[in-house]
């Protein structure tokens, strides 16, 4: 018995055709308060990518050279991508010209490296995950980076390499809040970060703020924008943050102080943070500190004071 044919299948109709959801461009283009910032940020992305890649095989030769090349060109590089990417950096006061010296800084973004790195010749101390970072391994690693894993097991071994660092004489930059956080406010810091202020000549506190934003004052909620931390990608972080008008960013050097000028370990590292934090405060509330005025006293020099 012949299997019955399925019927044929209704045309659709233009009433049934139309029903059909259509999707149409907008012939019009963006409106150029859209189209600026878009433009902004694929200029300033190519402007950093190429001068990151012209630098990398410069910084490699003379990192096998003698001498204070390496250290000198890394600044270079920092200083220059800063003005890439549109952010404009002011000095307040002098590094110290100790060698080696340990820069205790405030920590709000991964824009820190490039700002600090622009103002010091030093390496700096990184987490471990910096190492797998496509990219930013590379660079981090030819500015003779420290990775830290920060595991107990490890401890020994890493602060090893970093007293050897500097036993070579070279300075390097701490970030002891041992994260970043939005630019508002600055974390406790742990004194285990200090423990190799004894292998420098001197420690000088630094504060950063980001303190401007198109050419105006940055406000609470401005501050957000440069501030890079939890879980934030730092490809779509870089992204938004270039598509902003220029910015601006203050670097508070403190007068450096002697390892041995305070009682021990902890003392040394309340009397930074209280200077680091102070003068982070008062940059940004756009007050101009001085150097002079927020250094770092010795605790074991304030109970001297008051007795």
């Amino acid at each position: 018995m012949p299997r019955p044919s399925a019927p044929d299948a209704e045309p659709l109709s233009p009433r049934s055709r139309s029903d059909a959801p259509v999707v149409l461009e907008d012939p019009r283009p963006l409106p150029p308060e859209r189209l600026r910032p878009l433009l902004r940020a694929c200029l300033r992305l190519f402007l950093a990518a190429a001068w990151t890649l012209g630098c990398m095989p410069v910084q490699s030769v003379l990192l096998v050279l003698p001498g204070r090349g390496k250290r000198r060109f890394a600044r270079l590089f920092h200083r220059v991508l800063c003005r890439l990417i549109g952010l404009r950096v002011r000095v307040v006061g002098q590094a110290s010209p100790a060698a080696p010296t340990l820069f205790i800084s405030n920590h709000a973004s991964w824009l820190d490296i490039l700002v600090l790195g622009s103002v010091l010749e030093a390496a700096f101390v990184s987490k471990a995950e910096v190492a797998g970072w496509p990219v930013i391994r590379t660079v981090a690693r030819l500015g003779r980076t420290v990775f830290v894993s920060r595991s107990r097991g490890r401890t020994g071994q890493e602060a090893a390499a970093m007293r050897d660092r500097l036993a070579e004489g070279g300075s390097l930059i701490l970030f002891p809040e041992g994260t970043s956080n939005d630019g508002n406010r600055v974390l406790p810091f742990r004194s285990a970060f200090l423990s190799l202020a004894e292998a420098a000549s001197a420690v000088q506190p630094v504060s950063v703020a980001y303190d401007r934003l198109g050419g105006l004052p940055a406000r609470r909620r401005d501050r957000v924008f440069f501030a890079w931390y939890g879980d934030m990608e730092i490809g779509s972080h870089f992204w938004r943050l270039a598509q902003l008008p220029s910015g601006g960013v203050t670097v508070l050097l403190h007068e450096p102080v002697a390892p041995g000028a305070s009682a021990d370990r902890k003392a040394l590292t309340a009397a930074v943070e209280q200077t680091v934090a102070a003068g982070a405060a008062a940059l940004r509330q756009h007050r101009e500190p001085s150097p002079g005025l927020t250094r770092a006293v010795p605790l074991a020099s304030r109970r001297n004071r008051r007795s």
